[in-house]
């Protein structure tokens, strides 16, 4: 299976913002959509970076409050890993595990295409197994 699999059942609406996004923006998108990250992209959607509840919470912590009305841009995590929609879902599991990540953005083209959290992952790999412990007790009642 693919990350492909994942947005087709999730969608591919994302929360993103502009670099000049006031960084107090960010937070409330994060707050109102009550998502645990938003995509940094430009004009032509291109991803520049994230900014994650963690992110928020570093910042706070070491800069204070005064920084809220400073761009996104100044504070955003922008070496972060992207993902395509070929890309595997054991590939991403094992991406999301060892780097401690919970969202990956998706890009096609270069493009911003969607993005896939842990939850999404562990909601696939759940299904999965269900469909396997189905199918194993259909073929033993069968056999």
């Amino acid at each position: 299976m693919t990350v492909s699999w994942i947005l087709k059942q999730k969608g591919r609406n994302v929360i993103s913002a502009l670099p000049d996004t006031p960084l107090e923006q960010a937070i409330l998108l994060l707050e109102r959509n009550k998502i645990g990250s938003v995509v940094i992209v430009d004009g032509d959607h291109r991803v520049q970076g994230m900014v994650t509840e963690r992110d928020i919470v570093h910042i706070l912590a070491t800069k204070g409050a005064g920084v809220l009305g400073e761009p996104v841009a100044g504070h955003m995590t922008r070496n972060i890993l992207v993902c395509t929609e070929q890309h595997s879902i054991d590939w991403l599991m094992e991406q999301m595990t060892n780097r401690r990540f919970r969202h990956i953005p998706v890009a096609e083209n270069g493009r911003l295409a969607g993005i896939v959290s842990i939850g999404d992952v562990v909601k696939h790999k759940l299904a999965m197994a269900e469909s396997e412990t189905a199918q194993m007790r259909q073929y033993i009642a069968a056999g």
